[in-house]
């Protein structure tokens, strides 16, 4: 079975401790956070505080299967009724805010400023992407995550409209699954995440799934407005 390269940064994501740590310290720079998410491995900082920074690989890790996405009668009924304009890439500084520090956030206090002006530096350079749904022309809610080749990392969504988030969810999926990607990295299982249809695997099996997904030759596009 084809392995991953070594990592020019972290020591191997299966040498992490019991809790899933792996090392701490380095730079949040474009290129140390797309070779972390290249091997396993993501940045969660400890608290408030983000210095050092924290690098984490947990076994078992949580996926969505972009087949296995659960939508509920009354979720259909809302993506029925076009309550939500859905776009993409419009409004990445809003999102990866509201999911830091709005209500119906679903990322926590682990989203510092510095987090964010990694990520923003991501977005600058094509490697994040976000799902933005719309209510009333103003942003309802989204979901923001990292791509690199068929892989599509989802760090966090938020809602200020009911469904908002899940409507953009379903959206991400939906596009995913049409672009090419292999594998949907969600990192922990909430319950909210389990609802929607997520589960857990080995670190083992994600690092193998990982591998195939980084050669897919996929590309996040854009979603067409709705």
């Amino acid at each position: 079975m084809p392995q991953l390269p070594p990592s020019r940064f972290f020591p191997p994501a299966d040498s992490a401790d019991p809790d899933g740590l792996v090392a701490i310290g380095g730079r949040l720079s474009p290129e140390w956070l797309l070779d972390a998410y290249s091997h396993g491995i993501f940045p969660w900082p400890m608290g408030d505080r983000d210095e050092p920074m924290f690098w984490w690989s947990l076994d078992p890790r949580a996926i969505i299967e972009l087949d296995g996405l659960h939508v509920s009668r009354s979720l259909c009924r809302t993506l029925r009724s076009d309550r939500f304009e859905v776009t993409s890439d419009r409004d990445f500084a809003g999102v990866i805010r509201g999911c830091a520090v709005g209500p119906g956030r679903e990322g926590g206090t682990w989203i510092t400023p510095r987090i964010i002006r990694a990520y923003m530096r991501l977005f600058e350079l094509g490697h994040a992407h976000c799902v933005e749904t719309w209510h009333e022309g103003r942003l309802a809610g989204g979901v923001y995550g990292v791509a690199i080749g068929g892989l599509f990392a989802a760090e966090s969504m938020f809602h200020r409209v009911r469904d908002a988030s899940k409507v953009a969810l379903v959206h991400l999926v939906n596009h995913l699954r049409r672009r090419g990607y292999r594998l949907l990295d969600i990192q922990q299982l909430t319950p909210h995440a389990r609802r929607l249809g997520a589960i857990e695997i080995s670190r083992d099996e994600y690092l193998g799934r990982l591998t195939d997904a980084l050669a897919a030759p996929a590309d996040f596009g854009r979603i067409p407005d709705s």
